[in-house]
């Protein structure tokens, strides 16, 4: 099991702040994560329609979308971040 965790329009989208889930052995990447994603229902389809845009991070360290999963316990999907 690893826990998905949402932020910002990401978790507005989907209508949940997280949940667990048991991936499929096939969701080695966060691509393939994102990809997995999209087939759980239409929110996460339509969420999945701006893959780009969304930003990850593995055991809270960001992780590009051709990073391995491994073993994470948890995985956040949260949008760009600007600073000021």
């Amino acid at each position: 099991m690893v826990k998905l965790v949402y932020f910002a329009w990401v978790r507005e989208r989907i209508g949940k702040s997280s949940e667990e889930i048991e991936l499929p052995a096939s969701v080695e990447t966060v691509s393939d994560l994102l990809d997995h994603m999209a087939t759980r229902g239409e929110a996460y389809a339509e969420l999945m329609q701006h893959r780009n845009a969304i930003r990850v991070a593995i055991d809270q360290e960001h992780a590009n979308h051709d990073e391995r999963i491994g073993d994470a316990s948890e995985i956040a999907l949260f949008p760009p971040m600007t600073g000021g």
